[in-house]
């Protein structure tokens, strides 16, 4: 529930929505073998918790505030299955590849987007460095 209706505390806006409707559902919970206290979760949630076309509402909503969930040691994200009509929903990307390779001047090799770590703390010089090793 964590990752759809569910909070710790009662909210006033509970009221406000069908939480039966929305909430995620744990349908099987198996242990993982050779391993004590490990466990794998199926978890089902509602399509309609979901935009349409939005990738970053799907993975925010079902890979986001749990995984910072205190009371778990780990938690691994295994497998996703996603009903082909809300994957008829993704428009794609306004072109193809080729475009973005015509821009960079890149061909030959995979394309790596990332995030420069640290996120804080370096100077202009450095993290303009940092981004011209990424994008080299």
């Amino acid at each position: 529930a964590e990752s759809s209706t569910g909070t710790w505390t009662t909210v006033w806006t509970d009221g406000l929505t069908s939480l039966d409707r929305y909430k995620g559902r744990c349908y099987d919970l198996e242990p993982v073998p050779g391993e004590e206290n490990q466990y794998i979760a199926y978890v089902a949630y509602p399509i309609d918790l979901f935009e349409e076309g939005s990738v970053t509402n799907l993975f925010t909503s079902i890979v986001g505030n749990v995984f910072g969930f205190k009371a778990l040691r780990a938690l691994r994200l295994e497998d996703l299955r996603i009903p082909p009509a809300y994957v008829k929903t993704f428009q794609g990307p306004p072109h193809g590849i080729q475009v973005e390779r015509d821009k960079l001047n890149k061909y030959g090799r995979g394309f790596l987007g990332c995030t420069i770590k640290p996120k804080l703390g370096l100077s202009a010089k450095n993290y303009g460095r940092a981004v011209y090793e990424c994008l080299r």
